[in-house]
């Protein structure tokens, strides 16, 4: 019997089915989700924040006391300075705006993580120190990308994929002249590192040496040493943190791995 036409047509197939699962795999992979959750967030914001009133940062890398701090978006306009965190997670989110930790939840599976609003306070001061603007023009925004779902009230700048969208143009009453708006894009893009592979990488291997159980912490707040401590109060009772060694001066805190 001839097997040539068999063999032949599985091949063509195999041609087919490689390519397909190729993609399959590519689209369930932690990468492509993330990166499709900040071309979503970049959608919403090319769509309904116009470009000559809302201008757009991506991927900016700061130094900070240290190392370095990475803002996946800011918008800069008459209005105040909105530093955008993007959070692509799936399930049930857990959290309030005081906790250190919210929650992430997944059919009967739970995965504890660091409140995005902390991770982004330290963008903010980091964008505060380089442009020396009061507190009241940066406005701190997280932007939850992904299959998920709030089971907890959120604060206002707290949303879900373009819902951020309504938040920043809540803000109505300008407080940056254009003049002001240039200057503050010309000190970004000058204190900026350059957005290339090799200041990511380095920015990824600063986080995973901080993550350290032994690495020494930077308070934040005023760059002083902080210290391990452990809440005695509160609904986060008998948990450690990192708390700065300046207290009650500074109140700088980090979640503890």
């Amino acid at each position: 019997m001839n097997f040539d036409p068999l063999i032949s047509q599985a091949f063509s197939i195999a041609q087919w089915l490689i390519p397909i699962a190729l993609i399959a795999a590519i689209i369930k992979s932690p990468w492509f989700k993330g990166l499709w959750g900040e071309a979503l967030v970049n959608f919403f914001g090319w769509l309904l924040l116009p470009s000559g009133t809302y201008r757009r940062l991506h991927d900016v890398t700061l130094c900070t006391p240290d190392g370095t701090t990475q803002i996946d978006h800011i918008f800069v306009s008459r209005f105040g300075i909105f530093v955008i965190e993007t959070k692509n997670m799936q399930g049930w989110i857990f959290g309030s705006e005081r906790q250190a930790q919210w929650t992430q939840k997944i059919y009967k599976k739970s995965f504890r993580f660091q409140n995005p609003l902390r991770q982004n306070y330290k963008h903010v001061k980091a964008l505060e120190a380089l442009l020396d603007v009061t507190p009241d023009v940066i406005h701190s925004v997280v932007v939850f990308a992904g299959n998920s779902t709030f089971k907890t009230p959120m604060p206002a700048n707290v949303s879900k994929e373009g819902g951020y969208i309504r938040y920043i143009k809540s803000f109505t009453t300008p407080v940056l002249t254009e003049d002001e708006v240039e200057i503050v894009i010309g000190r970004i893009q000058s204190g900026r590192l350059a957005p290339t592979r090799e200041t990511h990488t380095q920015h990824v291997e600063q986080l995973k040496a901080r993550s350290h159980p032994d690495a020494k912490r930077i308070c934040p707040k005023c760059g002083s040493k902080m210290v391990k401590r452990t809440s005695k109060r509160g609904p986060n009772a008998g948990s450690q943190f990192w708390g700065c060694s300046s207290f009650p001066k500074c109140r700088g805190t980090l979640a503890a791995n």
